[in-house]
Order: structure tokens, then C-alpha cells, then sequence
């Protein structure tokens, strides 16, 4: 069975299969850091996953997939439930893109991905053949996203990077910022433009549709999203998610919405 929950040992790199799936309904789970020698394609039609790299979050929404490159550290962080779907695939395959790419998942998409997540562990490569065909044209042709946030990689950031992942964070001034590492605040700027490409005030601003797109992804309604992110009012706040995606909050949603069934 590909069917996993959270007693279930597995170890995508110990299958020498082209491509071995997984699904299941995960709660509350932080896979930690790790890598794979395979290349993995991440997606929930159902829920939102918060996803790290070694310097870089992403928020991933239904109908967005995430694929990560071999041994590349990642770590994967849910806080309610999601309909987990993974593929890991052989990496000689011409196929496999070779940077992190977080693109649609159209209808198609979803249901090749809904049925390769759950093909047995040793189904016979002959059989996949025609499956992974239209996997790929379908991947490759898909449109690209940018939900990626850089972290600052300077060791004074230490804390502040793990606390980026705790479900309760909000970005603190730059001041408080400032404080906490012992440095000016003109050294902190110039560090996160260096190390970001990004000013703190441009970051913050990211970070806010990134967190949003997570809180609406949960049900939140936009006026709570609104407060907890500290806009001035509701009308601001849809404003500033129109100017970013192209798209109000619900429409965003039902978009998704529509999609993931």
C-alpha cells in the first residue's frame, strides 16, 4: 500500500523504483531537516504546509506543488490537518528539474498525482511509462510561482529564523531586532539587504501576504487575517493581497478551492 500515517518507517532512497508515492491526512507534524537522494514533488490539495529551506520559507497553498531537487535540505511543517501527497522520483530522469520550482496544479495535474501517490511500492516501471509522459508535459508547461521568502543566513539571526517557524510568529520591529542581536539598526538593514536582497521593511511585507495565504488557506476569516497581521483595516489589508497576487482574498480562495475538488 502507499498509504502512510505517522507510525509508518519510510525511506524513499531504500526503493530503487523510478518513482514511489505517498499518501496520507497529516495533523500537527514537523518532518525536521533532511534531504533524499531522490527528487520530490510536495503537495496537499487540502490544507497548507509550511516548508523550509536552509535559507528560505515557503508557504505552499492547495493547488501549488513544491518540487525539491536531491539533497537539498528542506523541512516540512503542518499545523492542521492536510492531505498529504508526495512523489519521490529517480533523478536520472532527463525530466527532473534541477532548481526549486513551486508551480500550479491544475485539474489533470492533481489526478495524475492523486494516482501515482498511490501506486504500489513495486509496481513495474513498464506501467508507469505513459503516466509519466503526461506527468511531465503537464509539469513542465505549468505556471511558476514565487512563495519563497530568504532568510537572513548571519548567525545573529539564529533565533530569529527559528522562531519564523513557530505558528504564533510576527516579525518583530526593526528595533526589536536590532536589540536582540546587538547591533544598530542601520547593521541589521544592511545585513538583510546583503543577505535577503530585500530591505526589512520590503521582507516584513512579504512575509505578511506569505502568512496570509497560510491563514486563509485555514479557513481564517479575512477579517481576523487582517488583524492578527496588523493591517489598519479590513479594505487595507484587501488591497494590499490584490496588489500582490491580482486577486481579493476570497476570490483567491475559491480559486483554490475550485481547483483542489
Amino acid at each position: 500500500m502507499a498509504l502512510i500515517n505517522e507510525h509508518t518507517h519510510f525511506d524513499p532512497d531504500s526503493f530503487n523504483s523510478a518513482v514511489i508515492g505517498i499518501a496520507a491526512d497529516v495533523g500537527k507534524h514537523d518532518s525536521g531537516m533532511h534531504q533524499h537522494q531522490k527528487g520530490q514533488l510536495l503537495f496537499a490539495p487540502q490544507g497548507c504546509m509550511k516548508f523550509a529551506l536552509e535559507h528560505a520559507i515557503c508557504i505552499l497553498p492547495p493547488t501549488k506543488a513544491v518540487w525539491i531537487p536531491p539533497e537539498i535540505q528542506h523541512r516540512a511543517v503542518m499545523t492542521n490537518v492536510v492531505a498529504y501527497r508526495s512523489l519521490y522520483f529517480d533523478y536520472t530522469a532527463n525530466q527532473c528539474p534541477r532548481d526549486i520550482e513551486v508551480i500550479d496544479v491544475n485539474a489533470v495535474l492533481k489526478a495524475l498525482i492523486d494516482k501515482m501517490a498511490l501506486w504500489p511500492w513495486d509496481k513495474p516501471e513498464e506501467e508507469m511509462k505513459n503516466t509519466l509522459a503526461l506527468f511531465w508535459e503537464e509539469f513542465h508547461v505549468a505556471e511558476r510561482h514565487a512563495y519563497q521568502l530568504p532568510l537572513p543566513s548571519n548567525r545573529r539571526f539564529a533565533k530569529f529564523r527559528k522562531d519564523m517557524m513557530q505558528a504564533s510568529f510576527l516579525p518583530p520591529d526593526l528595533t526589536v531586532i536590532a536589540h536582540s542581536v546587538g547591533a544598530s539598526t542601520k547593521t541589521v538593514t544592511r545585513l538583510f539587504k546583503a543577505e535577503t536582497g530585500m530591505s526589512y521593511q520590503d521582507w516584513k511585507q512579504q512575509w505578511r501576504l506569505l502568512k496570509s495565504i497560510e491563514m486563509l488557506s485555514q479557513r481564517m476569516r479575512v477579517s481576523d487575517v487582517s488583524h492578527h497581521l496588523g493591517f489598519s483595516s479590513d479594505s487595507a489589508f484587501i488591497a494590499f493581497f490584490k496588489k500582490q497576487t491580482g486577486h481579493p482574498p476570497l476570490s483567491f480562495m475559491k480559486n483554490d478551492e475550485t481547483l483542489s475538488k
